[in-house]
C-alpha cells in the first residue's frame, strides 16, 4: 500500500508507524510527504487504532528533508513551489491533529524536519546516543513548516537556543528543551515506549481523543493563520539566492559561501 512506510497494527489496537527510507536516512521526499498525509487520516480514522508509534527504519529517526526534493523545490516555478511548502505544511498538521495518541520513538538522529515530526508527537521518546538539530539555515534554509510545532514543544525562549543556529545537541538536550519527554539508552528504548502506550489501552478512545483536540484548542494557536505563514516564509526562503547556494554547495562537496 505505501512505498516509504510500513504500518502494522497488533492485536491491541497499537499501530506502528515506520518511515522505510533507511537508505536515505529517512529523509522526506514528496512520496513520503504524501503517504505520511494519507497514514496518518487513515489510521485517525480507523476505529481499530488505539495508539500509533511513529518510528524509523535503519540507523536514523528521520534526517529531514531530502536535499534533492528540495533542489527541485528551488528550481521549480512558484505554484509548484507553493505545493510542495503546502503538502509538507499539510503532513505535518495531520500529523499534529490526528485524534490517536502519537508515540515517538526515536532511535537515532533526527535533523530539520525529523525535529518536526517529534515536535508533533503527543510524546516522544528518545534513544540517549540520539542526535539532533535544527539544521537548516546551514543551508540557507529556515525551518518554516515545522516552526509552529517546534515552538508549541518548546516554547520560544527554549526554542531560540536551537533554532536558528543549526547547532547539533544530544538527547539530554532534548529533554531539557522539551523535545523529548525521556532520554534512555538502545536496549531500553522500547520498554519506554510501551510504558507510555499501555495506559491508553485501559482509557475511553473517545475521551483521549476528545481530550487531545482540548488540549490542542488550548495551547498556542497552530491554525490557518500560522500554516499559510510558514508556507509562505517557506516558499521565500526557497526563492532566495543563499538557499540555491546552500544546496549547490551541499552538492558540489564545498563549502558555501558563508562558511
Amino acid at each position: 500500500m505505501y512505498d516509504t512506510l510500513t504500518i502494522t497494527t497488533d492485536a491491541r489496537g497499537v499501530a506502528r508507524l515506520t518511515l522505510n527510507r533507511p537508505g536515505k536516512h529517512n529523509a522526506l521526499d514528496a512520496a513520503m510527504i504524501d503517504e505520511l498525509t494519507q497514514a496518518a487520516h487513515a489510521l485517525g480514522a480507523d476505529p481499530a487504532v488505539r495508539v500509533v508509534v511513529l518510528a524509523g527504519a535503519g540507523d536514523s529517526f528521520c534526517a529531514g528533508g531530502d536535499l534533492a526534493w528540495m533542489r527541485a523545490q528551488i528550481a521549480a516555478d512558484g505554484p509548484t513551489r507553493a505545493a510542495g511548502a503546502r503538502a509538507l505544511a499539510m503532513m505535518l498538521n495531520a500529523l499534529n491533529l490526528c485524534p490517536k495518541p502519537l508515540i515517538g520513538r526515536i532511535h537515532g538522529n533526527a535533523f530539520g524536519g525529523g525535529i518536526g515530526m517529534m515536535s508533533v508527537c503527543d510524546v516522544a521518546i528518545a534513544a540517549d546516543t540520539a542526535r539532533f538539530g535544527l539544521t537548516e539555515t546551514r543551508l540557507g534554509l529556515i525551518p518554516a513548516t515545522i516552526g509552529p510545532y517546534v515552538l508549541a514543544r518548546m516554547g520560544e525562549a527554549m526554542a531560540r537556543r536551537v533554532f536558528m543556529s543549526a547547532r547539533l545537541f544530544g538527547a539530554a538536550e532534548a529533554v531539557t528543551l522539551g523535545l523529548a519527554a525521556r532520554a534512555v539508552p538502545p536496549g531500553d528504548l522500547d520498554a519506554a515506549v510501551e510504558a507510555e502506550v499501555a495506559p491508553y489501552l485501559a482509557c475511553a478512545p473517545g475521551a483521549v481523543a476528545e481530550a487531545k483536540a482540548l488540549a490542542r484548542r488550548l495551547g498556542p494557536p497552530i491554525g490557518s493563520a500560522e500554516i499559510e505563514a510558514s508556507i509562505a516564509a517557506l516558499v521565500a526562503r526557497w526563492e532566495s539566492p543563499e538557499a540555491a547556494e546552500g544546496i549547490a554547495a551541499f552538492f558540489d562537496k564545498r563549502k558555501p559561501g558563508w562558511g
